[in-house]
Formats: structure tokens, C-alpha cells, sequence
């Protein structure tokens, strides 16, 4: 039986690198990608059917940060399909990232330059603003739309006699200082994108203790450092020469700190290796993070992650909350 698989922010980076590799290994795969443009949703799909012409390629239009998007997104995934083998929770935004370049040019001297590399800590802040939904973006976009996809797709996500997958892209940038229980749309911090992180941590736990029993596992991966559109957007008046000039640092911090992946393809691999592993043998309280060698070779590196049961379940009540007043509010503009 084909296995189906939904990708959200599968037209680019990581996300379209990992389509690329589902479907060079996997012959019987139903995949469907889940994305915002569908100009460039459409260019995507040519480009996989270019290297794959007799796979099975869907494009479905979703915009995580509207729920009226990710609800008729839902809407239309149970028409198309009885099950889903595995939903990718990949879209994600930084919004107008501010750069700190002193700190950047000082942190490359320094003790703390492969934390700095690795997390981001220190040299990102980003400004959020408000959806027509009146949610925080990067809380919505990250985060919340991908929580309502789940629960819209429960009846093709849970079966007792068969497995599904959840596989979250967070990042090492999830630190448990960005994020506060009494703001979880982070409307008073500095750090959203690295809030939103930390709560995609701590839902996936949350959901693994809720949703185990029906065969639904929830794991989380980090790609690593990988130079993306999200990434060159982080300074989008940086000249290219400079970035070509940097890369030699990046390939020297790589032979010290394997998080440096660089590319799409290797910031994939922990999406990809989850997607052939069973579940249920998984750690619900591990990252896996996409790790490349010195020497370019690619491999997985589990850790534990800084969350807790009690965190991770007043969080998930707080999503079901927010999720209700969202539909009462919904419901009331459709009258």
C-alpha cells in the first residue's frame, strides 16, 4: 500500500530537499506538498517530476498563519486521502530578523563562536507582527496553524492498528528563556521564532502523551545551520561576496562542530532518517539533529531536550483554549 505523506513549506530548502529524497528511495509514496505560493508550489512540482516522472505528486494550498487557510487545507486532505502515514510540520518563518553585526564580528573571536553558529544566540531579535486572525505571526505560522492542522486531521492521523508520524522542523535556536507560559504568543518578547521553537518542542511531547494510544508519535528535529532563503534573509543587504567569503569559516567551524550542515540536502537527513524509522522506538524527549562530518558525511545525533511533562501539558491545554475561542470567533464571522 502507498504510504502518503504532507509536507507544509515543501517549495523550498530543507522541505524541498526532503521531497527529493522521499521519493528517490521511496517508490510507492503518495506525496502532497503543502504550501503558501502555489507559483512556486507549481515549480517545485515540475522540478520533482522532472528527476521523477511517474511519481505521485500533489499540491495542496495552505497558509499556516490563516486558520480559514489551514481549515479548508484539512478540509480538502480528508477528501484526497482515508490516512495520512506521516504529516511534516515544516513551514516556518523568521520575520524581519534584526542582525546584531557587532556582536557577529565579536563572537567570531571568541570562545562562544560554534554556540553562536549553532543557535543563533545573541546576534538574532526579531520584530512580530499581527495576522487578520489577531495572533502573533510567528506563533500562528510556526506553531498554532500546525497544531489545528493535527487536530483537523486526527480522523486520518489516528488508528490504533496503524502507525502515523508527526515530524516537527525545530531548530537548536529553541531556548526555554524565549518562551513563558503566560505569553505563548511571545506578544512581549524579542524572540518569537526562538519561542515558537521551544513550544513545537514541548507540543510534540504533549501530543506523543495524548496520542500514542491511537498510534500517533510525535518527533522533533534540528537541520542544523543550513543556508537557506530563511538564512540569507537574516541579513538581506549582506553582499554575496561576503557570505562566499564566509563559507571557508563555516567549513572550518564544521571540522569542531558537526551542526554546520550547510545545505539543504544535509539539513534534511534527520527528517529524512525519521521518516524509515518505527515510532514507536523513538525517544518522545529527544531532538534528532542533522549532523555533518568534516569530511561531509552525514549521520544523526539524538539529544535531550529542556522540557518537561508539567510544561509541555499546561502548553498543550492552552492551544485546546485558544483553539476554541478561535472557532467561536470563526463561527460568528460567518453569520
Amino acid at each position: 500500500m502507498n504510504k502518503v505523506v504532507l509536507v507544509t513549506g515543501a517549495n523550498s530548502g530543507i522541505g524541498l530537499a526532503l521531497c527529493e529524497r522521499l521519493l528517490q528511495d521511496t517508490e510507492s509514496l503518495q506525496l502532497c506538498l503543502a504550501c503558501r505560493n502555489m507559483q512556486r508550489a507549481q515549480a517545485a512540482r515540475s522540478a520533482l517530476l522532472t528527476s521523477h516522472p511517474s511519481a505521485q505528486v500533489a499540491l495542496l494550498q495552505m497558509d499556516t498563519s490563516s486558520i480559514s487557510s489551514v481549515l479548508a487545507a484539512a478540509q480538502e486532505v480528508k477528501l484526497r486521502y482515508n490516512r495520512l502515514d506521516c504529516l511534516y510540520l515544516n513551514a516556518g518563518i523568521m520575520p524581519n530578523p534584526q542582525f546584531d553585526v557587532n556582536a557577529f564580528f565579536k563572537g567570531l573571536f571568541s570562545s562562544g563562536i560554534i554556540k553562536m553558529f549553532t543557535t543563533g544566540q545573541g546576534i538574532l531579535t526579531q520584530k512580530d507582527c499581527v495576522t487578520a486572525d489577531s495572533l502573533q505571526e510567528v506563533f500562528a505560522t510556526n506553531l498554532f496553524g500546525h497544531f489545528l492542522l493535527i487536530r483537523e486531521l486526527e480522523p486520518v492521523l489516528c488508528d490504533a492498528d496503524h502507525t502515523s508520524q508527526l515530524i516537527w522542523t525545530s531548530s537548536s535556536n529553541a531556548h526555554r528563556p524565549a518562551f513563558n507560559l503566560e505569553d505563548i504568543q511571545h506578544q512581549r518578547g524579542t524572540q518569537p521564532y526562538s519561542s515558537s521553537k521551544y513550544a513545537s518542542d514541548l507540543l510534540s511531547l504533549a501530543l506523543n502523551t495524548h496520542h500514542n494510544k491511537q498510534g500517533l508519535y510525535s518527533s522533533v528535529i534540528c537541520p542544523g545551520f543550513v543556508m537557506t532563503n530563511m538564512t540569507y534573509g537574516i541579513l538581506p543587504s549582506f553582499p554575496a561576496f561576503l557570505w562566499t567569503l564566509l563559507m571557508p569559516v563555516f567549513w572550518l567551524i564544521r571540522m569542531f562542530c558537526n551542526n554546520i550542515t550547510l545545505n539543504p540536502y544535509n539539513g534534511s537527513e534527520a527528517l529524512f532518517w525519521l521518516f524509515k524509522q518505527k515510532p514507536e522506538s523513538l525517544d518522545p524527549q529527544a531532538k534528532y539533529h542533522s549532523s555533518t562530518s568534516g569530511l561531509g558525511n552525514n549521520y544523526i545525533q539524538p539529544r535531550k531536550m529542556d522540557i518537561d511533562l508539567e510544561t509541555s501539558e499546561a502548553l498543550y491545554e492552552q492551544l485546546l483554549h485558544l483553539e476554541s475561542e478561535v472557532r467561536k470567533k470563526l463561527k460568528l464571522k460567518q453569520k
